[in-house]
């Protein structure tokens, strides 16, 4: 069985796959952050998505997780 990844449990292919676009990758973002209740996160990510965005997606790419600031 795959490992589970940082996207709402999908596998990590899916997930890298949802990373690479950006506006997937920024709308799951904060969906993300939002289920955990981390609302100032979801602040940041929705005005500095897009730096935030290169960091994760290098961080899918290597790690399989998203990058975890706040």
């Amino acid at each position: 069985m795959a490992k589970k990844s940082d996207y709402f449990g999908l596998d990590r292919i899916v997930s890298i796959v949802l990373a690479i676009i950006p506006f997937t990758a920024w709308i799951l973002g904060v969906l993300t952050r939002a289920k955990e209740g981390k609302w100032i996160a979801v602040i940041i990510r929705c005005f500095g998505g897009w730096l935030i965005w290169l960091i994760d997606l290098y961080m899918m790419i290597t790690k399989g997780s998203i990058w975890r600031l706040l």
